[in-house]
């Protein structure tokens, strides 16, 4: 269990975010953009900009740092180097290089590529793949299917839900699609303007919620997602 007492990120003397949640397994935090999401996310990560301050009290087995956190961004076109080979772009040995890229579903052949020969979807798993490298205990995932097709998606998506289940690893997966964390959450957090509105187990807030802005949120989310289908 990943206890976050507290996270209190301010600018100036102007509070943007004060929420409190757990990650006992898999949990997702949800909320429309401008709620808080990202801010949380990089305030875990210390990547906050230097405008911004945050108290951040964690209780785990662990210490929260660059060793024991993994971290998947939104946009996998940007996240690596354009002229390093995916080899070069790991910092273990070739070894554990197809061991991992094994584990996300790619052949070791990838590793001789650059970047810009890989799909988006094979581009996010090879960042999964290098996000795994330490044996994180906790992998921050920051709405990691945003910029991909409906099929890479769905890859990923399997993907994520193949690592909750079979890795010894927390994971906090942050997204405004919540359709998507159905079948991979155990737990959702819904913020609004930097505060926890609802929170508990998935299927119980999704079929029973008690928010208002909660409802709006699911209600519309599954709306959209039937207008696409």
């Amino acid at each position: 269990m990943i206890s976050i007492k507290s996270i209190i990120i301010k600018e100036f003397e102007k509070t943007l975010v004060d929420i409190s949640f757990d990650i006992p397994k898999s949990t997702a935090l949800i909320g429309e953009s401008g709620s808080g999401k990202s801010l949380t996310i990089k305030s875990l990560l210390n990547l906050l900009p230097s405008n911004l301050t945050a108290d951040i009290l964690v209780d785990c087995e662990f210490e929260l740092n660059s060793q024991s956190i993994g971290f998947v961004p939104q946009n996998p076109f940007t996240s690596l180097s354009p002229l390093t080979k995916i080899r070069n772009q790991f910092f273990v040995d070739t070894q554990r290089q197809i061991e991992l890229l094994n584990l996300v579903g790619l052949d070791e052949r990838l590793l001789n590529r650059f970047p810009s020969e890989l799909s988006g979807g094979q581009l996010q798993r090879v960042i999964i793949a290098i996000s795994l490298s330490n044996n994180p205990k906790l992998l921050l995932l920051d709405e990691p299917t945003t910029a991909l097709d409906t099929k890479s998606k769905e890859l990923i998506v399997d993907l994520i839900k193949k690592i909750s289940n079979e890795l010894d690893i927390k994971i906090l997966f942050v997204t405004h699609d919540i359709a998507t964390i159905t079948d991979i959450c155990n737990d959702i957090v819904i913020i609004k303007n930097g505060q926890v509105v609802e929170q508990g187990i998935t299927k119980n807030v999704l079929q029973n919620p008690v928010n208002d802005y909660t409802k709006q949120l699911i209600e519309s989310n599954f709306k959209y997602r039937e207008k696409r289908a």
